[in-house]
């Protein structure tokens, strides 16, 4: 019998097709599963997972390598997910970079540009003129940071220089330079940059190392008139000290993406805060049909890889979970 190979996510005919054709050459079954009860009884006998649900994972049985659709792996590390601790995991990380990049430069121009108080003067039918001149900030000219530098951080890079920025600095694990970025600090310099920002840009992955990274005394070093924009994990901001500077005008704006409680709850207090720009951790979904077609080409890149006897190109380190 021929080893399996189960996908479990929707994909399109010829996406389907570019797959079943890598695994045919080899000698291998592909099957192809969008139902999640059926999903899960398919992943019993399968050595090949790709899709993003957990469920499947729990029932199999000769799984050895798992590739996700989601470029966040946090999910999958903890214990009892992964049946065996040597099964091998690989991400897209590296489709989401376009439609994040432009989420970030969406919700960032909506703060600079005061999009809330012109959508107020537009909707005050009472008003008989429009004549008011609201302050408005740009891109061009605006100190930039970026906290993270993985394929985010670096596709946004490479966008936002369109837009003239003063700078574009960024801030990683190594301090290793990154195309795009004037200058690159470590995570350990990170209280030297933040008052030298106009727009944080966080686009972290979760590890311990990166959870609760901006609390209150980070916050407290940015500029009163700076913006932050979220689109990593929920958990690298003190949700608490954010608020806190929002509501006391220590910061001109947050955007946030991602919280540490999804769905927000109703009662959240990052609903009612000053100064908050929030949105359904949209920016990384696969809404645009070119994450979905860079998933699948990374997915077949590997397989390739895999099938060959090669090494995983997008292979994930779960200890660093990245």
């Amino acid at each position: 019998m021929s080893k399996k190979i189960l996908v479990y996510w929707k994909i399109t005919e010829e996406q389907q097709q570019k797959i079943h054709d890598i695994a045919a050459a080899h000698g291998w079954q592909a099957v192809f599963e969008s139902d999640p009860v059926k999903a899960v009884r398919e992943a019993e006998d399968a050595e090949i997972l790709f899709g993003g649900d957990q469920e499947p994972l729990g029932q199999a049985k000769a799984l050895k390598w798992f590739c996700t659709n989601w470029a966040g792996v946090n999910a999958y590390l903890r214990d009892g997910v992964l049946p065996n601790t040597t099964c091998l995991l690989s991400n897209s990380a590296g489709a989401y970079g376009v439609t994040i990049s432009e989420h970030i430069i969406m919700t960032a121009l909506m703060m600079m540009r005061q999009y809330h108080r012109h959508e107020a003067i537009l909707n005050d039918t009472a008003r008989t003129s429009w004549k008011e001149v609201v302050p408005m900030r740009s891109l061009c000219g605006s100190r930039i940071t970026l906290l993270g530098t993985g394929d985010i951080g670096r596709t946004f890079a490479s966008r936002v220089r369109g837009f003239m920025p003063k700078s574009v600095i960024g801030v990683n694990r190594s301090g290793r330079a990154v195309p795009g970025c004037d200058r690159v600090y470590q995570v350990s310099e990170l209280a030297e940059v933040l008052p030298k920002t106009d727009l944080l840009v966080m686009s972290l992955p979760e590890t311990p190392e990166t959870i609760g990274i901006m609390g209150k005394d980070m916050l407290a070093l940015l500029p009163k008139d700076a913006y932050l924009v979220n689109v990593g994990r929920g958990s690298a901001i003190d949700e608490t000290a954010l608020i806190d500077a929002l509501n006391h005008d220590r910061l001109a704006g947050a955007a946030l993406d991602v919280m540490q409680t999804e769905p927000l709850p109703a009662d959240s207090p990052l609903r009612t805060a000053k100064h908050i720009l929030l949105t359904p951790h949209c920016a990384g979904k696969m809404a645009l049909d070119y994450t979905r077609e860079k998933s699948v080409a990374m997915f077949c890149e590997d397989l390739e890889n895999y099938l060959s006897g090669r090494p995983l190109k997008h292979r994930v380190d779960k200890k660093r979970g990245y």
